[in-house]
């Protein structure tokens, strides 16, 4: 990806959660400058991975495939540097935009329309040699146990949530013609080095060409503290 998209879909993405009257924390809005004289007082941030994450998991075709994240709060998955077991973020997800087909090892998840258009959740149980099933999946909108046939695509209004236990295989984007999605994401501690399971092989992290300056530093950019 392009330096120069990353900070265009930053950008959009800090107008559109305005829009939807959800508010980011301040440091969403810090610059590489502002990081710059971040001291140890900043660590959680560092630590955490907290802050924004934009990918196009690595196929050049962000429109076609990609996914704008924030960060708010996350543990430590070796437990070393915090107590916290619990996650939260928010995406932003394009009309037929894909977030490709995954699972999580440990994680589980709740993921929420929080406003804008409708969510789409398609669902499969997963194999023990981790394929797709073609049994009926099992799952909880809101609370309530629902049962759908393997592949379902799960329709998500505004205000809905389904609950996404480790094991089970979710791909998402937002319908088209609804407009996009702000979702959010309240989960376990998050570990995107070791806990993902993508169907087909596919890259976490894009590589990036620095076609201009960073406006925002992503979650793995921060540097160490300054004192």
């Amino acid at each position: 990806m392009k330096r120069s998209e990353i900070n265009r879909l930053i950008d959009e993405a800090v107008q559109f959660a305005e829009s939807l009257q959800f508010k980011l924390p301040p440091f969403a809005r810090w610059s590489a400058e502002d990081w710059a004289s971040k001291g140890a007082e900043a660590d959680e941030i560092r630590n955490a991975h907290l802050g924004w994450d934009v990918t196009d998991f690595a196929t050049g075709q962000f429109d076609r495939c990609g996914l704008v994240l924030f960060t708010i709060r996350n543990g430590d998955p070796s437990g070393a540097t915090s107590r916290k077991s619990y996650c939260e973020k928010i995406m932003i997800i394009g009309e037929g935009r894909l977030t490709p087909m995954h699972f999580h090892y440990t994680k589980m998840e709740d993921i929420i329309n929080r406003g804008g258009g409708v969510l789409i959740c398609q669902v499969y149980n997963s194999t023990p040699g981790e394929g797709l099933a073609d049994e009926p999946v099992k799952v909880a909108i809101d609370g309530v146990r629902k049962e759908f046939p393997a592949g379902a695509e799960v329709q998500l209004q505004p205000g809905e949530s389904i609950t996404l236990p480790p094991g089970l295989y979710h791909a998402f984007w937002a319908k088209p013609g609804t407009g996009d999605v702000l979702a959010g994401e309240v989960s376990a501690v998050n570990d995107d080095e070791k806990d993902n399971r993508f169907l087909e092989p596919i890259s976490r992290f894009p590589a990036i060409e620095e076609d201009e300056p960073a406006k925002y530093l992503l979650c793995g950019e921060y540097p160490p503290a300054c004192f």
